[in-house]
């Protein structure tokens, strides 16, 4: 046991909310007719809303039982797993916090993850990436031009429910991408999500005509999914108050851009509840000091 794990913490409210043992993984073990009923009634990714079940069975089928627990402490340590979260954001340009990025036991990454060229800034390690199945294919696309080749060798992988009955059973039998080990693929469970959703991130923008596209971001999910795998969680290059002041992505190092707010995404709820959890000491979120330049 960990004595500094956010599990201790004495906040009311998240211990309120927080659900330490939520069914965090989908695989072959954990579905069956009774887990489609329940799960037909919930849109896409919250759910098989109008899919067929024989597809979705033979791709859940082709999902392994995970390991669990998902992150081990590390050897000879004091029990306590670390973990840091890295984000996209331009709050990382010109941080350096590359070497304390690294310095933790686990580094989860999501999206156009660019690594190489902005190791003092964002580290180079990775040991979970999280994406979807749209995510991973777009980020190819747009990101190329600032050096983005391929997703970081991963442990995890995350994969947008909508897709699948398609692509996982693409991924698993084509194995068309090089760096694919089945024995380290993972898929969010939606009962994760939803409860990532309803317990902390319910937008008001799901009231609106739009509603069914609405949902939390990459990054909530890999922030979450680590508050439930490790004991301490720092969250680098998320969205912060002073956010207009540095380009959209730290890989876009010479040109100003601004943070483009997506309808299907609610940034603002999102920065707000990370300044929040880092209030009440639920996780470190990196934000820069005027010193920092």
């Amino acid at each position: 046991t960990c004595p500094q794990s956010l599990r201790n913490s004495k906040d009311e409210d998240f211990q309120k909310a927080f659900l330490p043992n939520i069914r965090v993984f989908m695989h072959k073990d954990n579905f069956n007719i009774k887990d489609w009923n329940r799960l037909s009634h919930f849109n896409n990714p919250f759910g098989f809303m109008d899919m067929k079940y024989d597809d979705v069975l033979d791709a859940v089928k082709l999902i392994p039982k995970p390991t669990e627990p998902l992150l081990l402490p590390k050897p000879g340590g004091d029990g306590c797993v670390r973990c840091a979260v890295v984000g996209t954001g331009g709050i990382l340009n010109g941080s350096k916090m590359g070497a304390e990025i690294d310095a933790h036991d686990y580094v989860f990454r999501m999206n156009a993850a660019v690594i190489k060229g902005f190791e003092e800034d964002v580290g180079n390690r990775t040991s979970v990436y999280v994406h979807t199945a749209h995510s991973i294919t777009a980020s190819l696309a747009f990101y190329q031009k600032y050096g983005y080749r391929e997703a970081p060798h991963d442990e995890v992988l995350r994969l947008k429910q909508q897709q699948i009955f398609l692509y996982v059973s693409h991924i698993i039998l084509k194995t068309h991408l090089s760096f694919f080990i089945l024995t380290r693929f993972y898929v969010l469970h939606q009962d994760f999500m939803r409860y990532v959703r309803n317990r902390y991130l319910r937008s008001n923008s799901l009231n609106q005509k739009y509603w069914a596209i609405v949902r939390p971001t990459n990054g909530a999910f890999a922030l979450f999914l680590a508050l439930h795998a490790c004991d301490t969680v720092k969250a680098y290059g998320f969205m912060t108050e002073d956010h207009s002041k540095y380009s959209n992505y730290y890989f876009q190092k010479f040109e100003k851009t601004h943070v483009i707010f997506f309808a299907n995404h609610d940034y603002i709820m999102e920065k707000n509840l990370w300044k929040s959890f880092h209030d009440r000491k639920i996780l470190k979120l990196y934000q820069r000091t005027e010193t920092e330049g």
